[in-house]
């Protein structure tokens, strides 16, 4: 019990010390011992350091998650350690949605056959997401956030003992200067010398964990290279998974052109989407023939014999071919990126199509995949 009380008596004494010590530098009273430059130079990196890595952490998180409500519920999930429930992504969603809509609209109809192709090119996007998350917060998010709740904690902590050494070191040296008599001055020489010995042995265990800042620094330059490699894959994916979509709708885009169930009929001349009406020449605004199930047209069948089609005596033009095509069967012409093409357009022909002509070869072709020069 006494020396508990001595203990606690001296805890307070210790306390008070460092309070007056600290307050008497704030008023300009008191001198304060400087850390060398290199010391200050290590500070002030750990405090960058420390709350660059903090705004890098939260914005990763919110571009992971942008719910807050869903990144509340995994920071719960993650102080309990329990495992978090795995969520379906919006991307998931939406390919569920389009699926039942699909169901209901009729599977077989254009509408529900192109929803059943979005659909399941949105479930392989949700879940290349959600492996794209899974990947960035493990190789990530992990790392920086292992280092301010571990390594960043050790060094705050060992930064306040520092702190208080030096107030004690400094509060020494003001008892050394007042003391009088020789006895109280051999005293305090004496309080002085231990003082400064636990002051330069603190100093020096905070000096080795500042430097280790540096090895922090290729860690999480690591790391972040582990994430850009994420991130690559995982739009590397989504940009694959778009094109074969692009392909599979374009073999079928004709089918939506007068529609047998369409109560009304198609307009007298159809406007070319943006991209073909900067790009082409003005040509004659020519009606478009309806195809209707069950009644051959003459126009719609001569485009789908292109070697029999002769191109106009002007609005040909050159194309470069953006991505890789390939033929769905005999009436079109497979593209290989970069190539040069000659194109043009024929009377009641889709917009969305041109006549390709390379060499000897000729057949439709896919605007999108072009971009036309002038």
């Amino acid at each position: 019990m006494d020396f508990n009380v001595k203990k606690l008596a001296s805890d307070a004494g210790v306390f008070f010390s460092r309070a007056m010590q600290f307050t008497e530098e704030k008023l300009g009273q008191a001198e304060k011992t400087e850390l060398d430059a290199h010391f200050e130079s290590l500070l002030a990196r750990a405090d960058c350091t420390k709350n660059w890595t903090e705004k890098i952490l939260r914005q990763t998180e919110v571009l992971l998650q942008p719910n807050p409500s869903a990144r509340v519920e995994e920071f719960l999930y993650e102080k309990l350690d329990r495992k978090v429930p795995s969520r379906v992504t919006n991307g998931e969603l939406l390919a569920q949605y389009m699926t039942e809509a699909a169901n209901d609209f009729g599977p077989g109809t254009p509408y529900g056959k192109t929803l059943i192709k979005v659909g399941e090119t949105q479930r392989r996007l949700g879940a290349a997401e959600r492996d794209f998350i899974h990947s960035a917060s493990l190789n990530f998010l992990t790392p920086l956030r292992n280092f301010l709740e571990g390594d960043w904690r050790t060094i705050s902590k060992e930064r306040r003992i520092l702190q208080n050494r030096r107030l004690d070191l400094d509060a020494c040296k003001a008892r050394l200067k007042k003391a009088k008599a020789a006895e109280a001055k051999a005293a305090a020489e004496h309080e002085l010398r231990l003082t400064q010995t636990e002051f330069d042995r603190q100093a020096e265990v905070t000096r080795l964990l500042l430097e280790g800042i540096s090895s922090t620094h290729v860690n999480h330059l690591r790391c972040l290279h582990e994430f850009v490699e994420s991130q690559t894959n995982y739009y590397a994916q989504c940009y694959q998974y778009m094109l074969d979509l692009q392909k599979q709708l374009g073999r079928f885009s004709g089918t939506f052109v007068g529609n047998a169930e369409s109560t009304s009929p198609p307009p007298a001349a159809t406007s070319p989407p943006a991209v073909a009406a900067a790009t082409l020449p003005a040509v004659p605004t020519i009606p478009v023939v309806p195809t209707i199930v069950g009644v051959p047209n003459t126009v719609a069948e001569s485009v789908l014999n292109p070697n029999e089609v002769k191109p106009p005596a002007s609005g040909t033009r050159k194309a470069r071919v953006l991505y890789d095509y390939e033929a769905a069967d005999s009436t079109e012409l497979a593209l290989l990126a970069d190539e040069m093409i000659t194109v043009y357009s024929l009377p009641g022909m889709d917009p969305d199509w041109l006549i390709g002509e390379r060499g000897n070869q000729k057949g439709k072709v896919p605007v999108t995949y072009l971009e036309l020069l002038s």
